[in-house]
C-alpha cells in the first residue's frame, strides 16, 4: 500500500503544468539530440544545468531524466535510416536495423525500436519504483564508514566497467579526486589548490567542470572529425505484420529484464545493456545466421535493453547517491545546485521531488512513443544541417549560462580550459565519465573518510568494523582481481572495441 500511496504522490508531482511541459520539452531535447550524431545526452545536461537554477528541483530533474532516456529513442532513428547511431547504445540497432531499411522495411524497424522501448521504459519504471523502498531504508542504516566503502565500491566498479584500459580509467578516477577536493577544507579552513583565488575557495564550479569537459570538448571533437553523409532510406507502412510482432515480443521481454540488471550496476547502463541483448538473441536464436542481415530480433532487443538499462541507472542514484555513469553524476550535480544532499534521505525529506520523477517516466515514455514515430521526417531532415552553423550558438550560450551562476569571468577560464582539458583526454584514449565521477564522489569520499577516523578517534580499523563496509570492500576488491585476469581482460577490450566500431 505504501508504494501505490507513494506512486500517487509522484503522479500528482509529475502532472503539473509546469512539469508536463518540462517533461515534454525534455524528452523533445533527449529524442532531438539522440537523432544528431556527436552531441549525446551527457553534453546536453551538462550545458543545461545552468537552466536549472531558475525552476524547482523536481522540474529541473524531470527535464534532465526525459534528456536523458529520450536520446535512447532518438538514436535509434539514424541507426536505423543512415547507419549513423546518434548514440553509442543504438551501434546494435544499426547492423539489423539499417539492413531491414535497405530492403524497404524502414517504418517496421523504426516501429519495433518505438515500442521496445516503450515497453522496456514502462516495466523498468516498475523496477525502479519497487526497489527504491527496499533500498533505501537499507541506505539509512549507513554510517561513514559504510558510506567510505560504498564510494570505494562505485568507483571501482566504474573503473572496470569503463571504455578503455583500466589504468587509464583509475587515473581519471585519481585525477577528478584531486579536482573535487580544491576549495577551503570543510574541518580547518585550509585553502587547498585556489592559487590564493578567492572565487576557488569553494570548489571548482561544477557546471564549468561538466561543461568543459563534455559540451566544449565535444565541439572540439566535432570540428576535428568534420561532417558525415549517407543516403537516407525512405519510410513506408510502420505497422508489424503479426508475425513481426510474434519475433519481436520475447526479445524485448528478455532485453527489458537483463537492462533493468546491468543499468543499476555502476558503469553500466545502456550501451553495455544493448550489446549484451544482442549477443543473447544471437545465441538462443534458431537462425542466428539471419542476425545482421535485418533480424527484427535484433532490433527489438537492444532497443528494450538500452531504454530499460538508461532507467534502471536511475536506482543507485536516487537510493544511496551513487552514480551509476556520467549522466547520473550530472544528475547529483543538479541535485546540489539545488541545495539537495542527494542519498536515502531525499526520499523523506523531499518525498514528491522522489516519487515525482519516478513517476514523470511513465509519462515521458508515453511522450516519447508519440513523438517518435510522427517526426521521423523532421528528425532526418536536422541531419543535413552544417555543424559550423550550430557551434557558435552552442558556445554562447554556454558561456552565458556559466558567467550567469556566479557572475565571474575565472568560471568563464574553467570552462575554456577544462574543454581543452577533455579534448585532450579524448585524444589520450581517457574516458572523461570516471574524471566526471571522481569529481562528484571525491568531496564525499572524503568527508566519509575523516568522520570515520573522528569517530573512531583515529582508528583505521573502523573502516572494516562492520559487516556492510567489509563487504563492500571486498566486492570492490575482487572486482579489481577479476579485471586483471588475461582471459576478461582480452574479452573485455574485444567487446569495447566492437562498441567503437
Amino acid at each position: 500500500m505504501d508504494l501505490v500511496a507513494n506512486l500517487v504522490l509522484g503522479l500528482q508531482t509529475a502532472l503539473t503544468m509546469d512539469n508536463l511541459f518540462y517533461c515534454f520539452l525534455g524528452c523533445l531535447l533527449g529524442t532531438l539530440i539522440g537523432v544528431l550524431p556527436g552531441i549525446g545526452p551527457t553534453a546536453t545536461i551538462a550545458l543545461l544545468l545552468p537552466v536549472t537554477f531558475g525552476l524547482d528541483a523536481s522540474t529541473s530533474l524531470i527535464m534532465l531524466a526525459g534528456i536523458y532516456y529520450g536520446a535512447q529513442y532518438g538514436g535509434s532513428t539514424t541507426a536505423i535510416l543512415v547507419n549513423l547511431p546518434g548514440e553509442a547504445s543504438s551501434a546494435v540497432t544499426a547492423i539489423d536495423g539499417y539492413e531491414m531499411a535497405r530492403k524497404g522495411r524502414a517504418g517496421v524497424a523504426l516501429a519495433t525500436a518505438a515500442i521496445g522501448s516503450f515497453v522496456a521504459g514502462t516495466i523498468a519504471t516498475l523496477v525502479v519504483a519497487a526497489f527504491a523502498i527496499p533500498l533505501g531504508e537499507m541506505a539509512l542504516r549507513f554510517g561513514p564508514p559504510e558510506y567510505f566503502a560504498l564510494i570505494v565500491f562505485g568507483l571501482i566498479l566504474s573503473v572496470t566497467l569503463a571504455n578503455g584500459p583500466v589504468l587509464k580509467a583509475i587515473a581519471m578516477i585519481v585525477l577528478g579526486l584531486l579536482f573535487g577536493i580544491a576549495g577551503a577544507d570543510v574541518y580547518t579552513g585550509l585553502e587547498r589548490f585556489t592559487f590564493n583565488m578567492p572565487d576557488l575557495y569553494d570548489g571548482i564550479n561544477f557546471v564549468a567542470f561538466a561543461t568543459g569537459i563534455y559540451g566544449i570538448a565535444e565541439i572540439l571533437r566535432n570540428l576535428e572529425s568534420g561532417g558525415t553523409s549517407a543516403s537516407i532510406s525512405r519510410v513506408s507502412s510502420l505497422m508489424p505484420s503479426r508475425d513481426d510482432f510474434k519475433r519481436m515480443a520475447l526479445p524485448i521481454l528478455r532485453g527489458t529484464g537483463l537492462g533493468s540488471l546491468l543499468g543499476v550496476l555502476p558503469g553500466g547502463g545502456a550501451t553495455l545493456s544493448s550489446f549484451a541483448s544482442y549477443t543473447l538473441e544471437k545465441k538462443l536464436s534458431k537462425g542466428p545466421v539471419r542476425f545482421g542481415d535485418g533480424a527484427i530480433e535484433g532490433v527489438a532487443g537492444p532497443e528494450a535493453a538500452n531504454n530499460a538499462g538508461a532507467q534502471t541507472s536511475f536506482i543507485p542514484m536516487l537510493t544511496l547517491g551513487i552514480p551509476g555513469n556520467g549522466v547520473m553524476a550530472l544528475m547529483i550535480g543538479a541535485l546540489m545546485i539545488q541545495g539537495i544532499q542527494p542519498g536515502p534521505s531525499v526520499m523523506t525529506t523531499n518525498p514528491s521531488l522522489f516519487w515525482g520523477l519516478i513517476a514523470s517516466m511513465w509519462v515521458g515514455n508515453l511522450m516519447l512513443l508519440v513523438l517518435n514515430l510522427p517526426l521521423v521526417g523532421l528528425w532526418v531532415k536536422l541531419l543535413s544541417t552544417p555543424y559550423h552553423f550550430m557551434f557558435p550558438a552552442i558556445l554562447l550560450f554556454s558561456a552565458i549560462g556559466v558567467y550567469s551562476i556566479n557572475l565571474s569571468f575565472v568560471d568563464l577560464a574553467l570552462m575554456s580550459g577544462f574543454g581543452l582539458l577533455g579534448y585532450v583526454l579524448v585524444k589520450l584514449d581517457c574516458e572523461p565519465a570516471p574524471f566526471l565521477m571522481g569529481f562528484i564522489l571525491g568531496p564525499m569520499l572524503e568527508e566519509n573518510l575523516r568522520r570515520a577516523l573522528i569517530f573512531s578517534r583515529g582508528d583505521w580499523a573502523a573502516l572494516v568494523a562492520s559487516p556492510i563496509s567489509i563487504t563492500l570492500l571486498s566486492l570492490a576488491l575482487l572486482a579489481l582481481i577479476f579485471i586483471a585476469l588475461p582471459g576478461v581482460r582480452r574479452k573485455r577490450a574485444a567487446i569495447f572495441a566492437e562498441s567503437s566500431d
